[in-house]
């Protein structure tokens, strides 16, 4: 069968994990990779693993079902553009090539069985492509039969182990019974302790500025934080409160916590254990969620031209070419509001650095709506970024970006921001500046603008100070600036235009 040309830019990877087999297909365009479909099934391999290590035909045969309806989907996609890896259950099995055999016939294509040390660099290299890299970072993939640990710095893995350890088969040997208490816990978090013990000192000695998790678990979680009000950061004091509320389950059939999936049910205790071992031992302070791991690693390994170390630069600069966004004006958005976050940057207490990055990010995108209908673009703009992959930011800053741009022009929907939980006070700061930069740049031109002061005073009032002649000569846009002060009114938050 020959290949449509267009499917040249389609690619596939295929994951055979402990716990899950998932298939990846992605589409490199518009100077980014955008994911066309995704497919996954439950086939807890590593569950039909006995104590010599022998693959149980019953685990076998579920693993040979699902890839038969993976090759389906891999028919119509080049050779070259497929790659397919097993992890540690076909690592550790003894009668791994009987089904590899058998599993590369039903696919029509190679199976690498990939080290432990290989995963580890890949799961760091789909993390890296995925998320905003700065500095040093530590990053853990808990999976089916063995967990990645990695420290390392932009696209480079400096240390890497694959420990063996896994919610699927920490389920099987410290929950077997179902259980939820605080002695199936701790049975599970000592023994994780002893298998982290050995790499405890070189991973606390290398260090690390930021520690990212890119398993079902951390995800897990953070849904579950999500649920339950909290914040997206996962420290140990939170992931001890999981696990009360786990146990007060009392056993694994009984386990309903808020934002829980029932896919995830079943492994989440057991993977929740080892991660709280990891925070112990690592004394790690912080978490957050990575964009990708293995599967995301393995793509970008496939693609030559994906060389743009800054994350966040690629995601927006594929954000302009799918949306045809006009670029300088973007940068005079940006200038504009940008200029005046620097002028009162050291009034508020706030995140400095990323609200620079918010506000690049927002003025970037906040015109992406225009492609369907200017009436309420705004609108359309906050749609495609909600329902949008943002590698390099997380999903709260997402979100934090999604709500500026949804009310960057008219009503100011001031309920959105009581959403975005700690984001909220930098939202409300950063919103009344772009809108500013948004006015200013109305006419779509260079050096039109004359010298613009903004000062803040209490209680949240901002002054504009503007050449009195230029207004005079601008009258459109001295009445926008007066329509903008009664909409900041409404919010409770004072605009006043002054002239000099």
């Amino acid at each position: 069968m020959g290949y449509n040309s267009p499917q040249n830019n389609v690619y596939a990877v295929i994951d055979l994990g402990s716990n899950s087999f998932h298939m990846l297909i992605a589409k490199h365009m518009a100077g980014g990779v955008h994911t066309i479909g995704r497919v996954k099934r439950k086939v807890r391999l590593a569950a039909g693993l006995n104590e010599l290590n022998i693959l149980s035909q019953e685990a076998m045969e579920r693993g040979w079902e699902c890839l038969s309806l993976f090759a389906e989907r891999l028919q119509d996609i080049p050779p070259q553009n497929i790659k397919i890896v097993a992890t540690a259950t076909l690592r550790l099995a003894q009668n791994a090539e009987q089904f590899k055999q058998r599993a590369q016939d039903i696919l029509n294509h190679k199976i690498d069985i990939i080290s432990g040390e290989l995963e580890a660099c890949t799961i760091y290299k789909g993390v890296a492509h995925t998320s905003s890299c700065h500095g040093k970072q530590l990053v853990v993939d808990i999976g089916g039969a063995s967990t990645e640990v990695v420290i390392g710095r932009g696209f480079d893995a400096h240390i890497y182990y694959s420990l063996n350890m896994g919610c699927v088969t920490y389920l099987e040997k410290y929950f077997k019974d179902d259980q939820l208490s605080e002695e199936n816990f701790a049975s599970a978090i000592n023994a994780a302790k002893k298998v982290i013990a050995p790499h405890v000192s070189e991973f606390q000695q290398v260090g690390w500025e930021l520690a990212i998790g890119a398993s079902g678990t951390v995800q897990a979680i953070q849904e579950i934080f999500a649920a339950l009000g909290l914040d997206e950061y996962l420290v140990l004091s939170k992931l001890v409160q999981i696990k009360s509320l786990a146990i007060g389950c009392e056993t694994i059939p009984k386990l309903d916590l808020p934002g829980l999936s029932e896919e995830r049910r079943l492994v989440f205790v057991s993977g929740l254990a080892i991660l709280i071992a990891l925070f112990e031992s690592l004394e790690i302070e912080r978490m957050g969620l990575a964009g990708g791991a293995l599967r995301e690693g393995v793509l970008y390994g496939m693609i030559d031209d994906l060389s743009v170390t800054d994350i966040r630069k690629r995601t927006l600069d594929c954000f302009m070419a799918r949306f045809h966004v006009d670029n300088l004006q973007a940068q005079r958005v940006f200038e504009i509001s940008n200029g005046f976050f620097n002028q009162l940057k050291d009034y508020w207490s706030i995140n400095t650095q990323f609200g620079s990055d918010a506000l690049k990010a927002a003025t970037v995108v906040h015109e992406i709506g225009l492609l369907i209908d200017y009436k309420e673009y705004h609108k359309h703009s906050a749609y495609i970024l909600n329902n949008s992959v943002m590698p390099g930011y997380t999903r709260a800053q997402k979100q934090l970006i999604a709500t500026m741009v949804s009310n960057h022009r008219l009503d100011i929907q001031i309920d959105s921001f009581a959403e975005l939980g700690s984001n909220q006070r930098l939202a409300e700061i950063l919103i009344r500046l772009l809108r500013l930069g948004v006015i200013l740049s109305m006419r779509r031109q260079d050096d039109v603008l004359p010298e613009l002061f903004l000062t803040a005073s209490e209680p949240e009032t901002l002054t504009l100070t503007v050449s009195k002649n230029w207004l005079e000569a601008h009258p459109l846009m001295e009445t926008e600036l007066e329509q903008e002060a009664k909409y900041q009114e409404k919010c409770g938050w004072l605009l006043i235009i002054e002239c000099d």
